[in-house]
């Protein structure tokens, strides 16, 4: 459901063991509210769970502790409070954020893609990605950061696609903008912790993470870009599934390796995310595309069947979903549910039309997005089923 408006690393409760769901909370809710003191609500929208990594790399190296503010209830919270992060981190991850939505703005403005095929709707559009490119210059000049880097990467992009040849060199060609980009963004998070020595390997982290990125929105993107006729890069080079699958098992395993030479003061997060989280990523995005991968239709978020989280009980002589709401009524209760995350992250919540209570869809690990984890894969709680060392 929110995989593709937040980016390839969703880690739900289930795979963020011990306190690390809070501290990934608390990145995730810092760059929402560091776009929003820097650059106003509306970029707020562009906050995405890669773009905390940027975050999460800077506390990670950091020797001090952690700058944490505390923020009031939020609906994506169930109305709670947290403590989020605050500082340098926060504030390069929602520079970073705001380039890469500029770009995804242009590109869909210029493809005239969906609403932006009328003239007006992509005008407005290419003026306010014009603005956030403004506004995350000015705003990382203050880290020192150079987001011209990244804004050049943007502005090489369509000419690296229109140049790439066939095959995994022409893959690669296509992939090389955002793996520049990332890879700047990563190395920064060593100059504003102090860590010099760690430049290069979290710029080789940052490109191959790039590369990921790239590979696998081509790879969930490539059925519905060859019904509409739009550019893929699979279909464009000639890749197939299995070299696609291939690259990416040796970028993640590439992340793995640069991520072992990092000088590191609390590594447990960003080993989460940059590696058990990105292989994940992978797995499911093959998996749903039919290439090399399993996938099982009980744990496919795309056909999780509903029902078996259903209580019978619910299910009442006034139809499927009982009479205790009116249409308009559950369908408010529903918005309400969703928008508080209840429907896939609380072990129960009311049913919207009938009260009844239902079982959350990472109740028992049946999103999709777990494989049965919590069994296995903590291996940061003391489970030695993986050589890891968070």
């Amino acid at each position: 459901m929110l995989r593709r408006v937040f980016g390839i690393l969703r880690p739900c409760r289930h795979t963020l063991p011990g306190g690390l769901k809070a501290d990934w909370t608390g990145h995730l809710c810092g760059l929402c509210l560091a776009l929003r003191d820097e650059h106003g609500q509306l970029a707020r929208t562009v906050t995405n769970y890669d773009g905390l990594v940027v975050s999460v790399l800077v506390d990670a190296q950091t020797p001090a502790e952690p700058r944490r503010r505390r923020a009031g209830p939020c609906p994506l919270r169930g109305f709670r409070t947290a403590g989020v992060a605050t500082g340098e981190g926060a504030r390069l991850a929602a520079a970073v954020s705001l380039v890469l939505a500029s770009a995804k703005l242009a590109d869909h403005a210029a493809d005239g893609d969906g609403a932006m095929s009328r003239r007006p709707v992509a005008a407005a559009a290419q003026a306010l990605s014009r603005r956030w490119a403004g506004q995350a210059r000015s705003g990382s000049a203050a880290l020192g950061f150079d987001a011209g880097v990244l804004l050049d990467a943007v502005a090489r992009q369509p000419a690296a696609e229109l140049s790439a040849g066939s095959g995994v060199a022409g893959l690669l060609a296509a992939t090389e903008p955002t793996e520049t980009a990332t890879a700047a963004a990563f190395a920064h998070t060593a100059v504003l912790a102090g860590r010099p020595g760690n430049v290069a390997p979290l710029a080789e982290a940052g490109r191959l993470f790039g590369r990921l990125a790239h590979l696998l929105d081509a790879v969930a993107d490539r059925r519905a870009d060859d019904v509409a006729g739009a550019w893929n890069p699979l279909t464009a080079t000639g890749t197939d599934l299995v070299t696609a699958r291939r690259l990416a098992d040796d970028a993640t395993l590439g992340v793995r390796l640069a991520l072992a030479d990092v000088d590191w003061e609390r590594p447990r997060l960003a080993h989460r995310l940059l590696v058990h989280e990105l292989e994940r990523a992978v797995g499911h995005a093959f998996a749903h595309a039919g290439g090399p991968g399993k996938t099982d239709p009980e744990t496919d978020p795309e056909k999780v069947d509903l029902t078996k989280h259903r209580d019978p009980a619910g299910d009442t002589a006034g139809g499927r979903f009982g009479n205790r709401r009116g249409l308009l009524g559950g369908c408010a209760a529903a918005i309400g549910l969703c928008c508080t995350c209840q429907l896939c992250c609380a072990d129960e919540f009311p049913g919207p039309w009938s009260g009844q209570r239902r079982q959350g869809l990472c109740a028992n690990n049946d999103c999709g997005f777990c494989d049965g984890c919590t069994d296995c894969c903590d291996c940061c709680d003391g489970c030695d089923c993986c050589d890891c060392n968070c």
